[in-house]
């Protein structure tokens, strides 16, 4: 596949709520709207621990209409039939659109023959207002962001919304991430009683997950609400790792002071700060998103109950880590699954320049397109057979 003339021919056909036939390809993207039903009782008490507003969003987070109510996107087999299995792709942290994704998401459904459903975290992609993610609207925040906290020596109009937010409350991270999971139990569920019109009654959904998309694939794995994910695989693409080992300081993704005040909260402070455990859940051992989140935090935290996870669960589970990345490294990872279960891990390198953010870095035109066809074949080829 020429990785990079494919990507741009995607980018330019791509449009939310738009069926599309890739005329040159046996795959069409179709559209479907979500309603969350599940979690605004919920929702709306988590909101209660998090402001109401700050300067920069004046509204509380459970009155972001476009949060609750949204369109994702799934690359389809031709033809009208259903299918008996899926794959859920889920993205990074601080994403604002699929660009990157595209060919991602095309080349699993052409090898796997299976629907794979593009869907988007909370507060994420489509998910927020337009304006906090275009430049205009984002650049005076940016300014007033270098004036008043100079700490956020790198924040940009990409990372500044996102940045605003966690700094203002860092367990924003934990409800963002909740919230995905609940709508993403709330999905499964209409795929299993055959309401979804891809899919058959009971179909199978496993998952191809990056960055920050993989440690809510994980938490989802381990608390496994109702059995839902007893027969689901899990191919992590650039995550896996514990949180104390992740650095999210990064221009595309958040500024140096909202992440050293989201790395102090979850890396110290979690759940053992003026009571909020008791806040947030009355009983953290009673409820498995908390727990399996928990275990995910450090690596002293239940770490008997993690590594037993991943020895049980060895043969539905896959890893792939970069050399280079530093914002998920690979010992993090290990750290994570412990000594006895890196067999699923598979640390590999590119021979050019790339970063966590950028994996295969189209747009350089210095890196020869074979290498990048390689790079990206390297991931994807092992991730199709995995989940086919």
């Amino acid at each position: 596949m020429d990785f990079v003339n494919r990507r741009n021919y995607l980018k330019k056909l791509f449009e939310y709520d738009k069926s599309i036939d890739l005329e040159d390809k046996n795959v069409c993207i179709k559209p479907f709207v979500f309603h969350e039903n599940n979690v605004v009782t919920e929702m709306k008490r988590l909101a209660e621990l998090v402001p109401s507003g700050t300067d920069f969003c004046n509204k509380p987070d459970s009155r972001i209409n476009e949060n609750k109510s949204f369109s994702y996107s799934a690359f389809v087999p031709k033809g009208d039939k259903k299918y008996d299995d899926c794959i859920i792709l889920l993205h990074g942290l601080n994403e604002r659109n699929w660009e990157k994704y595209l060919t991602w998401a095309e080349y699993l459904c052409e090898k796997t023959e299976k629907p794979v459903i593009m869907f988007p975290i909370a507060f994420h992609m489509n998910r927020t207002p337009e304006s906090w993610y275009a430049p205009r609207s984002s650049m005076p925040w940016v300014k007033y962001r270098k004036t008043n906290t100079p700490e956020a020596s790198n924040s940009t109009f990409a990372n500044v919304a996102l940045s605003l937010r966690l700094s203002s409350s860092p367990l924003r991270l934990y409800t963002s991430g909740r919230e995905t999971i609940l709508n993403l139990w709330q999905l499964l569920r209409q795929i299993k009683r055959g309401a979804h019109p891809l899919l058959h009654k009971n179909a199978n959904v496993d998952f191809f997950a990056y960055s920050i998309g993989a440690m809510i694939a994980q938490v989802f794995f381990i608390g496994n609400p109702e059995g839902l994910l007893s027969t689901s695989k899990f191919f992590l693409f650039c995550g896996g790792s514990i949180f104390e080992e992740m650095n999210g300081s990064a221009r595309e993704i958040m500024d140096k002071e909202a992440w050293e005040k989201v790395y102090s909260f979850y890396a110290g402070k979690y759940g053992q700060e003026d009571g909020l455990n008791e806040r947030l859940m009355p009983d953290l051992n009673e409820d498995f998103l908390n727990r399996s989140f928990v275990t995910m935090l450090r690596q002293d935290l239940m770490t008997d109950f993690r590594q037993n996870f991943f020895k049980e669960n060895h043969d539905r589970i896959k890893i792939f880590t970069l050399k280079k990345d530093t914002v998920i490294p690979t010992h993090g990872v290990k750290i994570a699954l412990g000594e006895n279960n890196r067999d699923i891990l598979n640390e590999i390198d590119f021979p050019f320049e790339y970063t966590h953010q950028n994996p295969f870095p189209s747009e350089n035109e210095k890196i020869d397109i074979e290498m990048l066809n390689n790079a990206f074949s390297s991931i994807f080829a092992p991730a199709s057979e995995f989940l086919a």
